[in-house]
């Protein structure tokens, strides 16, 4: 996509955990704004992506769900950890208002996943969620897979076009910082 870019990738799992447990906190704010160098950052965590868009990161799922606001008519939002429905129902009504169309929305919470993506077992994930998604669609616009964890899962879900983050933001961190796919 980019062969010149140059990426680097921090993981912190001991801010997403203590988010989990106690919410994003001021700490956690400025452990994230600690993190960023110079240049475009990209927070893929969708639990703390609204604090890393606040200090100024691009939030991996901010493409996927302008595009999803796009489309209009029955969104179905599908979301793994509970920890997320918040952020990811807050940021698609922002980016329907924006978008200024006729999108209803439907939150599809699959936390009996979680644990199967934890335990490594990537099939079982991807299964569990596109099993539920096949079940619960009717007559829906767009599948959005919420979490960058649920990628994998897509090729799974027929009957409605599925909205992934990872690609959408990439290409929009590339365009930021100025690199043209």
């Amino acid at each position: 996509m980019a062969p010149d870019a140059v990426l680097h990738h921090v993981v912190r799992p001991d801010l997403l955990e203590r988010a989990r447990e106690d919410g994003v906190t001021d700490e956690i704010r400025a452990g994230l704004v600690a993190e960023f160098g110079t240049g475009v950052t990209l927070c893929t965590c969708t639990t703390l992506g609204p604090a890393a868009e606040a200090a100024g990161a691009i939030r991996i799922d901010r493409p996927m769900m302008q595009a999803a606001a796009r489309t209009g008519g029955r969104v179905l939002l599908v979301v793994v950890l509970q920890s997320t429905v918040d952020a990811c129902r807050t940021l698609l009504a922002d980016c329907i208002a924006q978008a200024d169309t006729e999108t209803e929305v439907e939150t599809l919470l699959i936390s009996e996943a979680w644990p199967l993506f934890e335990a490594g077992d990537m099939a079982g994930f991807n299964a569990a969620i596109a099993d539920r998604v096949n079940a619960t669609l009717n007559g829906h616009s767009a599948v959005v897979l919420a979490q960058v964890s649920m990628t994998d899962a897509a090729p799974l879900v027929s009957g409605a076009p599925v909205l992934t983050a990872p690609e959408m933001a990439l290409r929009a961190a590339l365009a930021r910082s100025g690199i043209h796919s």
